[in-house]
């Protein structure tokens, strides 16, 4: 393995929309979505560490979720759990890790991966990373891997790419959600990808890309370079890190940058984003509903994403395309239709009952 090759797992999220799972205290990234016996943050290290040496993968988290980190992933060092104390999107956490990086070892290339998604084909993820590890250690470039859309999905960003012959494109523009008309228009022209979130660097190019960019942000975390990796650095971040702009590394970064290269990725991918993206993802009955933990009795029932604890019995009749799910003091029986409107419920849940069920 090369000890160059770095990781940053983003694992702070909530994940509103797989309410009431995933919930403020014990977020998506923690539990095992698929009934496959293993956490999504378990499976995103377990692919990581296939390429990267196991004490060079960071763990970005919010410092509420540092003892489940560690729970999850004894192979991790409490010095490998970067903790935020206050929420405040990618960018700030990504130029904080990318400065502890560089004070330990300044010749050392990053990948940027969210703790929650779910990738198929494991073999060319890997593939895919090593050659944009290849082309950011030869050039000054920013990569990203782009996933080829099947269907014109609004609830992407999508990455447009120059038409070129080279593997690797440049990019030409990132557009946030589109409608379903514009995302239609975009799989016609055929060089639009799904921005998947997942970003290859190396630390001096995304430095320099700081400094460029977003000079306040770069100032007030230079303050403490050096504490970073030392007993201080806890102290100085407590004080600071809530005084960062609460931006994304897209908006901040590479919506600026000229040198941003995009990798059609050759690997199945999914984000887990919402229940139905679960529900896409999970092998399905003779009728179409996907089943995990529960032993269910269906009549006239198809279409629907069932769920509950220590395998309960779950008898349905006549629900046609709802998810199902049972969690302690909760149960959720909602349109799938409408999952996109789950993160509101969840507050109205919190208004009402109060935040323990959120």
């Amino acid at each position: 393995m090369n000890k160059n090759h770095y990781a940053i797992v983003m694992a702070g999220g909530v994940g509103s929309r797989f309410w009431p799972v995933s919930t403020t205290t014990f977020p998506k990234q923690f539990h095992d979505m698929l009934g496959t016996g293993e956490t999504l943050i378990q499976r995103t290290f377990s692919r990581l560490s296939k390429r990267i040496p196991k004490e060079n993968i960071l763990i970005l988290t919010n410092e509420r979720y540092t003892d489940l980190v560690l729970e999850q992933l004894p192979e991790v060092s409490s010095k490998q759990v970067v903790a935020e104390p206050a929420m405040r999107n990618t960018a700030p956490c990504i130029l904080y890790a990318a400065l502890k990086i560089q004070r330990e070892n300044p010749d050392a290339l990053m990948v940027v991966a969210p703790s929650d998604h779910w990738i198929e084909d494991e073999k060319a993820f890997l593939d895919n990373l090593e050659k944009s590890f290849d082309a950011c250690a030869k050039e000054d470039i920013l990569m990203t891997l782009g996933i080829q859309p099947t269907f014109p999905n609004t609830g992407y960003g999508y990455i447009q790419y120059h038409k070129e012959a080279s593997p690797i494109k440049k990019v030409a523009k990132f557009t946030e959600k589109p409608n379903y008309e514009t995302a239609k228009q975009f799989l016609d022209k055929g060089n639009y990808l799904w921005n998947a979130g997942i970003f290859i660097w190396s630390v001096s190019s995304i430095i320099h890309a700081f400094t460029k960019f977003q000079k306040e942000m770069m100032i007030l975390f230079e303050k403490g370079k050096k504490v970073y990796n030392t007993k201080d650095e806890k102290e100085f971040i407590n004080t600071h890190y809530a005084l960062a702009e609460n931006i994304s590394i897209d908006y901040a970064i590479l919506e600026k940058a000229e040198n941003v290269f995009v990798l059609p990725a050759t690997f199945d991918w999914n984000d887990l984003g919402t229940w139905g993206s679960l529900y896409d993802k999970l092998e399905k009955t003779s009728v179409n509903n996907a089943i995990v933990n529960a032993r269910v009795l269906d009549e006239d029932a198809s279409g629907n994403m069932i769920r509950t604890a220590n395998n309960k019995i779950v008898v349905v009749d006549g629900l046609k395309d709802y998810i199902i799910v049972d969690k302690e003091d909760v149960l959720l029986i909602y349109p799938k239709t409408k999952e996109q409107e789950i993160k509101n419920i969840r507050k109205e849940v919190e208004n009402t009952f109060g935040e323990q069920y959120t």
